[in-house]
């Protein structure tokens, strides 16, 4: 998909920090996306002024044939698969979004299992959240991150969550647990799960780590700030990185995640 257009000539801003979030289904990434939003303030900011914004891979789930398309009203389409997801125009999506233009989003309906008409426009802006399941899969996709996240919880809490998600959308019990066992799960171990060794920071349980949050919303702001530099990797392909550590647990002194290093970030609270 082509870009919508330039620059907005009103608004020159620098080239956008581009932050990849992923996990397992109903880990709480678009939770801890738009907790970051809040934090931050952007989130009543009209859509034209918004510094921080996020998009979701979900939104580049491939169009259906009417045979792939039946198959999933009936929960028989692998939705967790990678070749779920049409790559080329995610990529070219966040390429040029990466360039500082304004470009057109696809609007997904996960009740019908297909791509509306209508699209979403989505301005330049200073940091990107982009969340989904397997944003680290794809390599290219995944070079273009400046920071990887990958939001880490319970399989047990995970499940739960996605069945009154999809409830939601009007499947029943049978039907959702089917495909958690057929396709969500087996997929999750072995497409998402094995991109964690990609993450530069491990957010354990979610929205419910508020230590971790206030980490990342501190950087970002940094970020906002014009203090980048603390946050540029030696290659935009990560190479380069010699080793990882460990996130020391509330210390006074823990207010910088270091480039190319790994963060493990965990607070002493627990969940209910």
């Amino acid at each position: 998909m082509a870009s919508a257009g330039g620059p907005d000539p009103d608004r020159p801003r620098p080239r956008p920090f581009l932050i990849g979030v992923s996990g397992g289904t109903a880990s709480g990434k678009s939770t801890v996306c738009e907790k970051i939003m809040e934090l931050l303030g952007q989130k009543e900011v009209d859509q034209r002024q918004r510094k921080v914004l996020i998009l979701s891979q979900d939104s580049f789930y491939k169009v259906l044939t009417a045979e792939q398309q039946a198959k999933a009203l009936k929960g028989q389409y692998n939705f967790d698969h990678p070749d779920a997801f049409d790559n080329d125009l995610m990529h070219t999506t966040l390429k040029n979004i990466v360039e500082g233009k304004t470009v057109e989003v696809p609007t997904y309906d996960f009740v019908t299992h297909s791509r509306q008409a209508e699209t979403t426009v989505v301005y330049p802006a200073d940091v990107v959240l982009f969340e989904g399941i397997l944003v680290f899969y794809n390599q290219d996709i995944r070079d273009m991150f400046h920071l990887r996240l990958f939001v880490d919880t319970d399989s047990d809490v995970r499940l739960s969550r996605r069945v009154l998600r999809d409830m939601k959308r009007g499947r029943d019990l049978e039907q959702i647990l089917t495909q958690y066992t057929t396709f969500v799960k087996p997929a999750f171990e072995e497409f998402c799960l094995p991109t964690k060794k990609y993450a530069d920071v491990i957010i354990p349980r979610g929205v419910d780590n508020m230590v971790a949050i206030n980490l990342i919303v501190q950087h970002i702001q940094d970020i906002l700030n014009g203090d980048i530099c603390k946050w540029q990797r030696g290659a935009m392909n990560g190479h380069g990185r010699t080793y990882k550590r460990p996130f020391p647990e509330q210390t006074e002194s823990s207010s910088v995640l270091t480039a190319g290093k790994r963060s493990h970030l965990e607070s002493s609270s627990r969940p209910h």
